[in-house]
């Protein structure tokens, strides 16, 4: 007799209890980068300072994110993998601790600073570490696992740390990710094997350098277009007549989709990488159209966003082991460039809606998210080489 594994992560074997301790740390990765969104109101009355103003502790943090990631990942690339995934997981305490402890605004924000090049090393070192653990055809489930933790972020810990925050004090709520991220960094100690540091920096061959820039701009195009609608995603179900007071379950609701859709997506993404590279922007895209047109209805309007972000679930996945599997760089520096086109096209959807959202409104920057996530199918329907019909062995 012998017992069911889920699909998504059959066979992973030994590696999986580190990748799950890989999915807790980015919780807490996710959870710290976020935290300020719902606490604005709380963080800027007790400092004296506009919600707007608070707010560029967010934009700030992932522009840093997208300008450090790759010249952290370059630097550090030689240095052994394990001491540097834990310094990492290391500055998330530091920042935490130092957000809750600021006397003044400028101390929280040298906090958060800390936090944005811990954040711009953290992810390329977690992606490169995944995908050591196990060999390079379950490169894509090892993802998944791992990136169970970038939803269970958007679901939970952002939704909770907010409530938290509220109800007891945005300082308390920093104080508890700190102790948070400081049991993960326990447990990483404890449960993650060393793995080796790359030898080298990947293939120096220009076809495979061109299909890792192919995949870092699909990923991009793909952020770009969904932050564009979802930044203003509680302006758009407040406007089609959601009552405050489900705004956030209704966004917890959006998130489990996400978890939902990268659960059914999975197994695919090692099987079928080239489907699943043009399917999931497709589909994202539909959502997102369907959206623009169910807007105001209200019920329509929900049920098409839990489409698009059900897409959404494994786009992160999808990214990232598609562009290990170029071999054109180290996982690590392979990681880098995705994590930073992905806070590129954060801070760069958050503009383009402002902008689209002042001058036309609510609908038609949901045609504007639906025409940027296409291209990002349409760029992986022509670039074979870049998304290839199977994964190599």
């Amino acid at each position: 007799m012998t017992s069911a594994r889920p699909a998504s992560d059959a066979g992973l074997g030994p590696a999986r209890t580190g990748l799950l301790v890989l999915a807790v740390a980015v919780f807490a990765a996710v959870t710290t980068e976020l935290l300020p969104v719902g606490l604005l109101p709380q963080i800027g009355s007790a400092f004296g300072v506009s919600a707007g103003t608070v707010g560029l502790l967010v934009s700030a943090y992932a522009v840093m994110v997208a300008t450090l990631s790759v010249p952290l990942a370059l630097v550090t690339r030689r240095l052994p993998r394990k001491p540097v995934l834990l310094a990492t997981i290391g500055g998330y305490v530091v920042s935490n601790v130092v957000a809750a402890l600021a006397p003044s605004f400028g101390v929280l924000a040298a906090g958060r600073i800390v936090g944005g090049i811990t954040h711009a090393l953290f992810f390329s070192v977690c992606i490169g570490y995944s995908a050591r653990l196990v060999p390079s055809t379950q490169t894509g489930r090892a993802m998944a696992l791992a990136s169970v933790g970038v939803s269970g972020g958007l679901v939970l810990g952002v939704p909770l740390s907010t409530a938290l925050g509220s109800a007891v004090g945005w300082r308390v709520a920093f104080a508890c990710l700190a102790v948070l991220v400081a049991l993960v960094l326990l447990l990483a100690v404890l449960v993650l094997p060393p793995v080796t540091a790359p030898r080298g920096d990947g293939s120096r061959h220009p076809g495979r350098r061109r299909d890792l820039g192919t995949v870092v701009v699909a990923n991009g195009l793909t952020y770009l277009g969904t932050y564009v609608l979802y930044t203003y995603i509680s302006v758009l179900l407040l406007d089609a007549g959601a009552a405050e007071r489900w705004v956030g379950p209704l966004l917890l609701l959006f998130g489990a989709c996400g978890l939902v859709g990268l659960r059914i997506a999975a197994a695919q993404l090692d099987h079928r990488p080239r489907a699943s590279a043009i399917v999931v922007p497709a589909l994202m895209a539909a959502g997102v159209a369907a959206v623009a047109v169910a807007y105001p209805r209200l019920v329509p309007v929900v049920v098409t966003a839990m489409v698009w972000l059900a897409a959404f679930g494994p786009a992160a996945s999808l990214y990232q082991s598609a562009s290990i599997r170029t071999a054109a760089s180290s996982p690590e520096t392979a990681g880098a460039w995705i994590n930073a086109s992905s806070n590129a096209g954060i801070a760069g959807g958050a503009a383009v809606g402002a902008a689209v959202m002042e001058r036309s409104g609510l609908t038609w920057v949901a045609w504007t998210a639906a025409v940027i996530i296409v291209l990002s199918a349409l760029l992986a329907l022509l670039a074979r080489s870049a998304f290839p019909p199977r994964a190599p062995r």
